[in-house]
């Protein structure tokens, strides 16, 4: 063991960090029955979107809501109207990594909608009497917790009596490799 390698000691620090991640795509088709038999579709469209996440089992569950309005002709296209639902839901997110030494009382989960829900077809169905809406949705969620991370530290280091410069030049950046940095940082 070299004199180095025995004044070099190791130190744990508990820092809150992101120990959980993860991603879902989904597609749903929701059936709205207005009040008149529709002839054709006008527009359909989603508003008024909300979630929340919440810890749940092996992943995050974003629970919300949004409002499903659909512009639509009846009477042999001689009129119009504007047919309005409301429609809850809820998506498991499963964490495709968890930090398994981070401490479970102190999670903190977060989502977001990468997509906001969406109306991306809308078809009468039911024999004429529903509008079958397909609507597509992305979330993205983290998990933040107290972990442990272990650092190497040499405790003779700040003895000589001088400051230790830990200024970075341009330079020091030119050998990074920029696949391997993370789309979120």
């Amino acid at each position: 063991m070299t004199l180095a390698d025995k004044r070099l000691q190791r130190r744990e620090i508990i820092t809150k960090a992101v120990c959980g991640k993860g991603r879902k795509f989904s597609t749903i088709t929701h059936s709205v029955t207005p009040p008149h038999h529709p002839t054709s579709i006008l527009g359909a469209w989603i508003i008024n979107h909300q979630y929340e996440a919440v810890r749940s089992g092996d992943g995050i569950e974003v629970v919300g809501s949004y409002d499903i309005n659909i512009w639509y002709s009846y009477d042999k296209n001689s009129q119009t109207d504007v047919a309005k639902e409301t429609v809850s839901y809820s998506e498991l997110v499963p964490l495709s990594y968890v930090d398994p030494r981070h401490r479970s009382s102190t999670e903190e989960v977060s989502a977001d909608a990468t997509q906001e829900p969406n109306c991306v077809e809308a078809l009468i169905g039911g024999g004429g009497t529903s509008v079958l809406i397909r609507v597509e949705r992305e979330y993205a969620v983290e998990m933040v917790a107290e972990t442990k991370v272990c650092v190497v530290v040499d405790p003779n280091y700040f003895e000589d009596g001088k400051d230790a410069d830990f200024a970075l030049d341009d330079g020091d950046y030119e050998d990074l490799d920029a696949d391997l940095l993370e789309d979120d940082l």
